[in-house]
């Protein structure tokens, strides 16, 4: 049994909120450049490279990548052998979320009730924590601000085992040119396939944390990865809505044992801006 002070956990989170708002994954850069390289629209292509720019600019300054900076999402793989001392962990952790929001003149965006009074928080919180138990004696954090624009054009459908693989990708396909350019693109759509309702909106977003270029495991997922990227990006929507061949740099798919009259599937689409940063402690 390893003992972890809470305390340990808020310093942690408070970095990664603010790491993650400042900096571009290396993975995203990369799709960005090679985006930027492929594309065929003169348009297009001046607003790939000012995304790049925008991103060099925003981790030189030490400024955010975005004005929206995030609901605060917490992906926490907390080990089993692990014994935490020194307060409560969620109230650990929105403390870091508190801290890293405020010292890093990050945009609080949290309100304290979604349909009547909508009165902001102050301080970004609460987050939205997600926990798994792991074995070992570990805490892996992971923090995944998420934008309002991108999060509100993601969908969920309770489709019917009979609609196939054929009806997934016309729900998404749909989904994403539905969304248009509200969600910034280029996007990367996170898809959730099978469980329960609860379940395929959550692994549509774990989805989102996937390295850029790295299918599903499995080969029949894998393909429907690379079907979907092409439909998507034939849509024509383009850089920022404005035209173009790069509407999305990764559609990236994963799925759970489901009911056998159920196929939920949920589309979580991310904007180019696509934040997350983690740790192990």
């Amino acid at each position: 049994m390893r003992e972890i002070n809470v305390e340990l956990v808020t310093k942690t989170v408070e970095v990664l909120c603010i790491e993650a708002n400042y900096k571009l994954p290396a993975d995203v850069k990369k799709a960005l450049e090679e985006a930027a390289d492929r594309e065929e629209s003169p348009l297009g292509k001046e607003i790939l490279m000012d995304i790049l720019r925008n991103a060099e600019i925003a981790s030189k300054k030490r400024v955010p990548l975005c004005q929206d900076t995030g609901l605060a999402v917490i992906f926490l793989e907390l080990g089993q052998d692990v014994r935490l001392v020194g307060g409560d962990l969620y109230e650990a952790i929105n403390e870091g979320v508190r801290r890293g929001y405020t010292n890093g003149y990050l945009r609080k965006s949290s309100v304290d009730d979604p349909f009547l009074l909508r009165k902001n928080t102050g301080d970004n919180t609460p987050a939205v924590i997600h926990t798994t138990i792991v074995p070992g004696d570990r805490i892996r954090i992971i923090v995944a601000p998420k934008g309002g624009g991108s999060e509100n054009m993601s969908a969920l459908g309770m489709l019917k085992p009979s609609d196939g693989v054929e009806g997934i990708k016309k729900f998404v396909v749909d989904t994403v040119e539905r969304a248009g350019s509200n969600p910034c693109p280029p996007i990367i759509v996170g898809v959730g396939i099978g469980g329960t309702i609860e379940v395929a909106a959550l692994i549509a977003k774990k989805a989102l944390l996937r390295t850029l270029g790295e299918h599903n495991p499995n080969p029949a997922v894998a393909a429907l990865e690379d079907d979907l990227i092409r439909e998507i990006n034939r849509l024509g929507i383009g850089p920022q809505g404005l035209g173009g061949r790069t509407t999305a740099l990764a559609v990236n798919i994963e799925t759970h044992p489901a009911h056998i009259a159920s196929m939920p599937v949920a589309v979580n689409i991310q904007c180019h801006a696509a934040r997350h940063r983690e740790a192990v402690i």
